[in-house]
């Protein structure tokens, strides 16, 4: 199987880049239901739809639920292409629809989407709600959970362009997580399950992007949904989708969720996860913050009368400006920068630092300077 080559095949054109709200997945969950998949079951605070898309007849029951977080919306996009998929008639489509019921919430917070924020209209983030239950979107994932009574849950997820692959250099392109169940972290029957599915994927995704999968962290916290379920003895798979070279729209990364779903779904499918796969598991290295988007070292700064070598780095803020999600990059860190990397290096190898403000790089400043008087950064790049 070419799993590239069902990507493209399957590939929702009509959704891309960072900003998804219903306004645009409303026409393609139209499109695809074709009967009568599709159902509200419930409201958000400010009283937009929050969708079910059910699909398949099979025995086991998946639960997958995204932008729960209003601002991640890379595994929607991921999830729709899979929908494609199995829409397409092909074998393997029919063998997903007889082996598996399939419940996918698309949107569960719509008003965040809009709002291009984590957290919901109240500006409570729903990943920590999960036991109090306060927020209606909340309410809605759980009800739905109890009602479907799923094999497996799927929480997906975006991260930050931040994180790496523990210190290889290598950014975190996915990472996964098998959430604890207690404060000990133990494995139980459930937990392993989830395990397993983790690593058989990894397996598949080295063969895309060697070295780029990372494993998130397991702290215990019964307040995150993952935390919940696994507790309530449900596996639960987290996915987070990161940063792929010079891809901030999430379009290469899209593809990689697409390839972890099918690698899954094969997976459990084909029974394939009854064997212990907690030391492949274990060896997935750990997430590690350690990126900034632009890294500049080297740069001669003169500082009270003084001339001195520093590096410096500048991060993209996402900002939502007439309807388009912006990315504008401000400095963010000066010095002490010996353990990160940068998605963009420059080695200014000593060319002097100017700007149009004091000469001297500022936290919070926008990445607009000058090296040596000639070479132009506008928005952290140099500009052509």
């Amino acid at each position: 199987m070419n799993l590239e080559e069902l990507f493209v095949q399957n590939k929702e054109q009509t959704i891309q880049g960072r900003y998804l709200t219903l306004d645009h997945i409303d026409p393609v969950l139209n499109r695809l239901n074709t009967n009568n998949q599709l159902q509200v079951i419930g409201k958000s605070v400010l009283n937009k739809p929050i969708y079910e898309y059910q699909i398949g007849q099979g025995a086991t029951r998946i639960f997958l639920w995204s932008q729960m977080h209003g601002n991640e919306s890379t595994t929607t996009k991921g999830v729709f292409d899979f929908l494609n998929l199995l829409h397409s008639g092909s074998d393997l489509a029919k063998q997903f629809l007889s082996n598996y019921t399939f419940c996918w919430i698309p949107m569960l917070n719509p008003d965040g989407a809009t709002l291009y924020t984590r957290a919901n209209a109240n500006e409570v983030d729903l990943n920590r709600d999960s036991q109090d239950l306060t927020q209606p979107e909340s309410k809605v994932l759980r009800a739905t959970f109890e009602r479907f009574k799923p094999d497996y849950c799927f929480n997906l997820h975006d991260q930050r362009t931040i994180f790496g692959v523990a210190n290889t250099g290598k950014p975190a392109t996915m990472s996964f997580l098998a959430p604890s169940y207690n404060e000990e972290r133990e494995i139980n029957e459930s937990r392993l399950k989830a395990i397993n599915v983790i690593s058989g994927i990894n397996q598949v995704l080295q063969q895309f992007i060697p070295g780029q999968v990372g494993r998130f962290d397991d702290s215990f916290n019964i307040n995150c949904i993952g935390d919940t379920f696994q507790y309530l003895g449900v596996p639960t798979i987290l996915f987070e989708a990161g940063h792929y070279p010079n891809d901030y729209e999430r379009e290469q990364t899209r593809k990689y969720v697409f390839i972890s779903l099918v690698a899954a779904f094969n997976l459990i499918s084909e029974n394939d996860i009854v064997s212990n796969r907690i030391e492949e598991y274990l060896n997935i290295s750990q997430n590690n913050p350690v990126f900034c988007d632009f890294l500049y070292k080297n740069v001669k700064i003169n500082y009270d009368g003084k001339e001195k070598i520093i590096n410096f780095a500048s991060q993209y803020k996402e900002e939502l400006i007439d309807g388009a999600i912006c990315f504008n990059a401000y400095i963010n860190q000066i010095e002490d920068l010996e353990n990160r990397f940068g998605h963009f290096v420059y080695d200014a190898q000593g060319a002097s630092y100017s700007d149009d403000y004091d000469s001297i790089p500022r936290l919070d400043q926008k990445a607009n300077f000058y090296l040596n008087k000639n070479i132009e950064f506008v928005n952290g790049l140099i500009k052509k």
